[in-house]
């Protein structure tokens, strides 16, 4: 008996081992492929560059003394939390192409599991998005937001949060995509209302109730909503901004998170094993 437990320990040693080193491997190879594509770095610092410094700004000198907290912020808060998730999902979808090129061939054929495919492409992703987030704070500091330490280090694990939820919704929206031609039509249309039914740009205070029902349903919001209730806590402007208790927003994400990772897995598999 000793005998066969011993031989299945061995046996099933290996394979654990093929696994984590798929799963480093595919996510190495993102985080290399971005770091070696200067256009792409550059792209991506683009819109939140713009959205903190010039529509920041501009409302901040527009309508701050009026909204009674700094838009600037505000902003600033939002599309760190968007950025982050965005990325990250988007990152991950972009499995679709790399199943059309030669190393994504040769892992799809290898005797990997599906699921550590999706788990090295989440991490992966996510690691991408990071320094993405670096350079949003960078780009805060400039602006003229209020950064603490305190503050900065409290974002950190925020940010790895939102990264990995964003990498589950995108494993969802993959796994209902057959081309990246449909992928690049179709997650534009999905991200862009969730940019104004989670607040990136303004508090959700007042909505009617059918913009309140679709805010409620977009996990960007808890995304958002969660990094500011980390951001302001203790500060005045908290009870303005922020929709919901840190430890709900936690939860709700939780749950989505469980939920899109089961889902959009189970799914993607089944959709690989039909190929």
């Amino acid at each position: 008996m000793k005998i066969i437990e011993i031989s299945n320990y061995q046996s099933s040693t290996p394979r654990a081992m093929s696994e984590l080193n798929a799963i480093t491997a595919i996510a190495y190879r993102d985080l290399v492929k971005f770091l070696r594509d200067p256009t792409r770095i550059v792209a991506t610092f683009v819109f939140p560059l713009m959205f903190i410094f010039i529509l920041g700004t501009t409302m901040q000198a527009s309508y701050g003394e009026s909204a009674g907290f700094n838009l600037l912020t505000l902003t600033f808060t939002g599309v760190f939390a968007q950025t982050l998730f965005q990325s990250t999902a988007q990152g991950v979808i972009s499995l679709i192409e790399d199943r059309e090129n030669d190393f994504s061939q040769e892992i799809f054929v290898s005797p990997v599991s599906r699921y550590s495919i999706v788990i090295g492409k989440i991490l992966g992703e996510s690691l991408v998005a990071l320094p993405q987030g670096i350079g949003i704070l960078v780009f805060g500091l400039v602006a003229g937001v209020p950064l603490s330490l305190g503050q900065v280090f409290n974002l950190l694990p925020v940010a790895i949060a939102v990264c990995l939820f964003g990498g589950t919704f995108g494993i969802l929206v993959l796994s209902n995509l057959s081309s990246q031609r449909a992928a690049n039509q179709i997650f534009p249309f999905i991200m862009l209302p969730q940019l104004f039914l989670a607040g990136v740009f303004a508090p959700l205070k007042t909505l009617p109730w059918f913009l309140n029902v679709l805010s409620l349903i977009s996990p960007l919001r808890y995304a958002v909503d969660f990094t500011r209730s980390v951001f302001y806590a203790g500060k005045a402007d908290y009870g303005n901004v922020v929709l919901a208790d840190p430890l709900f927003n936690m939860s709700v994400m939780g749950v989505m998170f469980a939920m899109f990772l089961g889902l959009g897995t189970f799914l993607f598999v089944r959709r690989e094993k039909n190929r």
